[in-house]
């Protein structure tokens, strides 16, 4: 339950902002949302379907230690990531001589392809190790916030100040990883030794953070 709880959460604050959220947004200007969210739902579950394998496989061929603290450091990523920000390149104006479902969900397949949401399933597969539940939060996960993503685009527009919904993912994010960095590493050294990493590690996070944001204005 853990793993579900988790995975769900983490997705929904990880798709707040990103790519394939705009795209949903934008998709439901031309269709109807049940489509848009039946797309996405299909698309999501092939495609987290295979960053969960991917992250089970990694943990028969790499120390369990050495995948975790990767894991861990990959949410900090993430956190950045999301303080970056995403945006559209065309993938909403992609014609298809397919029905708005097979044209939505295969828009929303590549566009998920190596994006924060995708890596972020593996990571969490290989934190919980259950597949099933990983599978099953991160997808619907990505149902609910593309649900809020259109809700947004078409009904609330801009009421919902969209810097605030990207720094509280983000800090989520950064707290997960420094929490799992720290348990990798106060396992293998002294205490004191892991908390001067982490305190290393959470300094270049934060100043990262703020340049990011000044580039990108936010």
């Amino acid at each position: 339950m853990t793993a579900f709880i988790a995975s769900f959460m983490f997705v929904v604050l990880a798709e707040m902002g990103d790519k394939t959220q705009l795209l949903a947004m934008a998709f439901a200007t031309r269709y109807s949302a049940y489509k848009v969210l039946l797309a996405v739902f299909l698309a999501t579950l092939i495609n987290h379907g295979l960053a969960v394998a991917a992250g089970r496989f990694l943990t028969t061929i790499i120390p369990i230690d050495i995948i975790s603290f990767v894991a861990a450091l990959s949410f900090i990523i993430f956190g950045l990531w999301t303080i970056r920000g995403d945006k559209l390149e065309g993938e909403d104006k992609k014609e298809s001589r397919f029905g708005p479902i097979v044209t939505v969900g295969i828009a929303f397949f590549l566009a998920e392809m190596g994006d924060k949401t995708q890596l972020a399933t593996i990571s969490l597969a290989v934190k919980y190790q259950s597949m099933i539940n990983v599978l099953i939060g991160t997808t619907l996960g990505m149902v609910v916030a593309d649900t809020i993503g259109i809700i947004i685009g078409i009904v609330m527009r801009k009421r919902i100040p969209e810097k605030i919904i990207k720094w509280v993912s983000a800090i989520v994010f950064v707290l997960f990883g420094l929490s799992g960095v720290y348990k990798v590493l106060s396992s293998r050294i002294s205490i004191a030794y892991a908390w001067s990493i982490l305190l290393f590690i959470g300094i270049c996070t934060f100043y990262a953070g703020r340049c990011l944001a000044k580039s990108s204005g936010k």
